[in-house]
């Protein structure tokens, strides 16, 4: 969320600290001291404040010991790096699903770092505009390379190449069905939903899910945004 003063996470007033206290950033998680944060303790490093979108979803997931991709997703969509919308959240999607996936395994810290860096390496040749330019949404498609990572598919499977391919097939699907035009924000939730419930169901990965209906927090950044008509539309809010 495009936040241009205060707290680079919420927006909220800064607070500046006569003496330095130790913080978590809240993207990569470790600890620096620091004299300033906003009045609900969050903090961004100056590392993280200046990468790109892909470097901090790169940092943030390898980093983060979350097994619930949503609340990943939506810890990253509030930086200022991330758009409303773009190519990012062909990343973005993938790689809370990779990360989620390996935080519910122990000891393979290592091999998710490596799979995360494999699907940034991927996503980044899924165009900006793939959603009406080619008829497959980059979040949709960011769910199959997800899938195709995390089994080692490859053109010449089968098992793994039915997995993947259908793991999109049905993110499109839910996608396809909500209609346009495009939101990158609404996209990624429902893909990744779809996802989460796909993995849960082939691997037995027990990834997290809030049982909270999701609010969308961006739908005022957003011109083209269908309110009421999106099932992720905050209830109460008259149309404007």
């Amino acid at each position: 969320m495009e936040h241009k003063s205060g707290c680079l996470f919420c927006g909220k007033e800064l607070i500046y600290l006569k003496e330095a206290e130790e913080l978590n950033c809240i993207f990569c998680n470790r600890v620096f001291p620091t004299q300033a944060r906003c009045v609900d303790r969050h903090f961004v490093c100056d590392a993280c404040h200046a990468l790109s979108a892909n470097d901090l979803i790169e940092r943030f997931t390898i980093e983060s010991s979350s097994k619930n991709p949503m609340e990943m997703a939506l810890t990253l969509m509030k930086s200022p790096a991330l758009k409303m919308h773009g190519p990012e959240h062909h990343f973005l999607v993938p790689a809370v699903l990779i990360s989620a996936f390996y935080n519910t395994r122990a000891g393979e810290q290592d091999e998710k770092e490596k799979k995360v860096k494999q699907a940034r390496k991927r996503s980044e040749n899924v165009l900006g505009g793939f959603c009406g330019f080619y008829g497959d949404c980059g979040a949709a498609v960011g769910t199959g390379i997800a899938v195709s990572v995390l089994t080692g598919a490859t053109p010449l499977s089968r098992k793994e190449w039915r997995l993947s391919n259908l793991m999109t097939a049905k993110s499109l699907l839910e996608i396809a069905n909500a209609g346009g035009p495009r939101c990158c924000k609404r996209n990624s939730f429902l893909a990744i939903q779809e996802a989460v419930s796909f993995i849960k169901e082939e691997f037995g990965a027990e990834v997290g899910w809030s049982t909270e209906k999701l609010k969308c927090q961006f739908h005022s950044l957003n011109k083209e945004c269908r309110k009421r008509d999106c099932r992720f539309y905050p209830e109460g809010l008259a149309h404007e």
